[in-house]
């Protein structure tokens, strides 16, 4: 049943195989809860790894952590395999790598605010459009001047400092005003208070980091943990988009490989279009249309299609719809419009059968030859190698004692950044001021006796003119932003 070109699924009147060759053309994992998503999750990113494909998911409950052990014989694991005609079955673990915005569960994941961008982190604070833009120009400021912004201290001090500078840059970005700076600041404070302030720093993620093979060639699987992160549904969302949007931004066009160059699963899908504004939706669909020609496969996980915004789910190629209940007119349009998404089978209503499914079984439908949709199948979905359930404390400590990225990014660094170097700056305008007032009050003095003026250059201007070379130097360095606001690292 397991061959090298596709993923088994299970089985319907036929096996059901997803190719590799049309991973890249995404897809969606649907049904209510506890009809058996996260085991699809599992055995998809079992056969995506075993076929040497890198894979990206998120542990919401902790039970997809189990991938990284062999799972265990159980009758009902067994009956299924023999009823789906399963002759190969074994119990196998899968390369692992554990990740965790928090650092307690897995590798601490970083980024720089920088590298957000502001489209993003407005996002992430829930700013109002006055306040996104505000926070625009704030980053525009931090472009043209060359300030770093790595992490929470230094957007909050280069929001004092254009609260400050309010009059000047309102004629250079437009009307800034200090109660808007104050709403991004408390904003800030909320997200701080949520624990997003552990996720901006540095040493930052290396995308490649997420595309490894080991020395058996199967592709790891990077796990993030997202119990905790749940907590705070819209720091998770916008931290996989991020993730999303950087993986489009720094990977190169690869066309349509045999196989994707890595495989992205967004658990709980919902939460990243809830409430979204037009523009981002645009920018969400515009990222997920392109990404696919950069070898990188988006698997969207909710409960029900009417998740996801039509545009984006009209590029989602390969589905798989567990069960869904049907006892309101709002769930039954959602069956009727979970069903018209499929190309019908004769030998069955799909609307009828998706109310009907058990535990474990699902409706099936996989890009084939040219592209085309299957017709779809009544499938029961093959039981999983791995582990189904988490891991222990000490399991999980020796998977990350063997990871290759053991040590890499544990230790945050605090280079110097727009929190110190404006922290300098307002040293050195207190010293000129200083300078200032002793020299006014010495011409003064001279002038009493001999009233000339001098010409020579004053500490203040000669630290003006200064400050105003290295600012013009730094505007002119280009610094580009992807679609989504992030950099775009090397152009």
């Amino acid at each position: 049943m397991l061959v090298s070109d596709a993923v088994y699924l299970g089985t319907s009147t036929r096996p059901e195989y997803l190719h590799l060759e049309y991973g890249n053309r995404h897809g969606l994992i649907t049904g209510a809860t506890g009809t058996g998503k996260t085991v699809t999750l599992q055995i998809l990113s079992e056969g995506f790894s075993r076929a040497g494909v890198p894979v990206f998911c998120a542990d919401i409950k902790g039970d997809v952590a189990g991938l990284a052990k062999a799972g265990e014989a159980q009758d009902f694991l067994a009956e299924r395999a023999e009823k789906i005609g399963f002759s190969d079955y074994a119990f196998e673990g899968f390369p692992t790598i554990f990740w965790d915005l928090f650092g307690r569960q897995g590798h601490p994941v970083r980024t720089t605010v920088s590298e957000m961008g502001p489209l993003l982190l407005s996002r992430m604070l829930e700013l109002n459009d006055t306040q996104e833009g505000i926070l625009n120009a704030t980053f525009k400021l931090a472009d043209d001047e060359g300030l770093l912004l790595l992490d929470f201290k230094d957007l909050r001090a280069l929001l004092t400092h254009v609260a400050e500078r309010r009059a000047e840059l309102s004629a250079r970005y437009g009307n800034i005003s200090t109660a808007s700076v104050g709403a991004i600041q408390r904003a800030l404070l909320v997200l701080e208070q949520q624990g997003a302030e552990n996720f901006f720093g540095e040493p930052a993620l290396d995308i490649a980091d997420l595309m490894r093979t080991d020395a058996q060639g199967r592709g790891y699987i990077s796990i993030l943990a997202a119990d905790e992160l749940m907590r705070s549904p819209r720091l998770y969302a916008i931290f996989l988009l991020w993730l999303l949007s950087e993986l489009f931004e720094q990977l190169p066009e690869v066309g349509n490989p045999d196989k994707p160059k890595l495989v992205f699963f967004f658990d709980e899908a919902h939460l990243l279009f809830d409430e979204a504004p037009a523009a981002l939706l645009d920018k969400i669909e515009q990222v997920v249309k392109l990404v696919r020609s950069k070898g990188v496969g988006v698997y969207f996980v909710t409960q029900n299609p009417a998740d996801v915004p039509e545009p984006v789910l009209a590029q989602l190629g390969n589905r798989i719809q567990h069960a869904l209940r049907a006892y309101t007119p709002k769930e039954q349009k959602a069956v009727r419009i979970a069903a018209e998404s499929f190309r019908p089978n004769p030998e069955f209503d799909t609307a009828e059968v998706i109310t009907q499914l058990g535990t474990g079984e699902a409706l099936v439908s996989v890009l084939e030859e040219k592209g085309i949709p299957s017709v779809v199948g009544r499938t029961l979905i093959r039981p999983p190698s791995s582990r189904m359930g988490p891991l222990t404390v000490d399991e999980r400590a020796s998977v990350l004692a063997a990871s290759p990225h053991a040590g890499r990014y544990e230790a945050a660094k605090d280079r110097e950044s727009a929190y110190e170097i404006l922290e300098v700056r307002a040293a050195q305008a207190l010293r000129d001021a200083e300078i200032e007032e002793a020299r006014e009050a010495l011409e003064k003095e001279q002038a009493r006796s001999a009233p000339r003026r001098s010409t020579r250059q004053t500490p203040m201007e000669a630290a003006l003119k200064s400050f105003a070379r290295t600012v013009a130097r730094r505007a002119g360095e280009s610094l580009v932003r992807g679609i989504l606001g992030s950099l775009t690292r090397g152009k």
